[in-house]
């Protein structure tokens, strides 16, 4: 644990609510482009522009947000004070980023899938995996500004 400056709190801050609303912006529009990728042919240009689409998010700005809000959250993180690391909602909350994580890692692999036209979910799956990162972010923003 250490403890960060005011001015060095606020901007770790600041940075690290700018990486998590990158990284929700791919979160939540990545299984969208999948919705409409399920709904082409796997040969057809249409396809290899949704590929192109998709690796250029994952890799662009998803990869680099999820990173950045990992570190910036971390440094926010070890200047917590003890007693808040005893905290119900802390814990909850750090469940839930597992969960967009998670998340995270099963859409990079479904990139691969589409990548290698071996897509075997529905659309309607993506449509339900589209709202997994909305109830992830409901609770985080819940925990961290309630703090139940």
């Amino acid at each position: 644990m250490f403890e960060l400056s005011g001015t060095a709190y606020l901007w770790i801050k600041a940075l690290h609510i700018i990486s998590v609303i990158a990284w929700m912006a791919g979160l939540l529009y990545l299984p969208r482009l999948f919705v409409y990728h399920t709904q082409v042919e796997p040969d057809s240009p249409s396809s290899a522009l949704f590929k192109v689409m998709e690796r250029r998010l994952l890799k662009a700005i998803m990869h680099p947000a999820m990173a950045s809000s990992v570190l910036f959250g971390g440094l926010l993180s070890a200047d917590l004070a003890a007693a808040a690391w005893a905290m119900g909602w802390l814990h909850a909350k750090l469940l839930c980023v597992a969960g967009l994580l998670a998340t995270h890692a099963y859409l990079a692999r479904c990139v691969a899938d589409f990548a290698a036209d071996n897509n075997k979910c529905s659309e309607k799956f993506y449509r339900f995996i589209n709202e997994v990162p909305t109830a992830l972010m409901i609770g985080i923003v819940i925990l961290a500004v309630v703090k139940p």
